[in-house]
């Protein structure tokens, strides 16, 4: 299976940041057997075997060092798939505030925009072309 290049970049930066703090697991890594495409491939198949559309970091982490740790494990076929890597962007405090402040500014446009658009509607009034309607008595 093919995984898209943020998906291979993440789980190779998690494997090499566990390789650091984990001297256990520094070697698996250095296989020469094991490689990050066919790791991709691993946790790919895992995920079309289990059925399920959702999976959480630390389970696919998982089938990552399981992949290194196992010298006989069966990769499975390679097959054609998307995958979605969920984004966390970490702001800065500054960048924070400058956003606040956008969004105040947009929400004080669209507010303006909406008394503006209120306000600007016709009203009814009626026109001297206009005679009110006679009764029965006007007669």
């Amino acid at each position: 299976m093919k995984g898209t290049e943020h998906f291979t970049r993440t789980i190779a930066e998690y494997l090499n940041q566990r390789a650091m703090t984990d001297p256990l697991f520094a070697p698996n890594l250095q296989k020469p057997n094991k490689s990050i495409e066919e790791c991709i491939t691993y946790i790919l198949s895992e995920v079309q075997k289990s059925g399920c559309n959702g999976f959480d970091d630390d389970e696919i982490y998982s089938m990552a060092v399981h992949y290194y740790d196992e010298d006989d494990i069966e990769v499975g076929k390679a097959t054609d798939c998307r995958v979605m890597v969920n984004h966390v962007v970490e702001l800065t405090e500054e960048e924070k505030a400058e956003a606040r402040k956008q969004a105040i500014v947009q929400y004080q446009r669209e507010e303006l925009a909406k008394i503006q658009k209120r306000n600007d509607r016709p009203k009814k009034t009626e026109s001297a072309d206009t005679q009110p309607q006679r009764s029965l008595f006007d007669f």
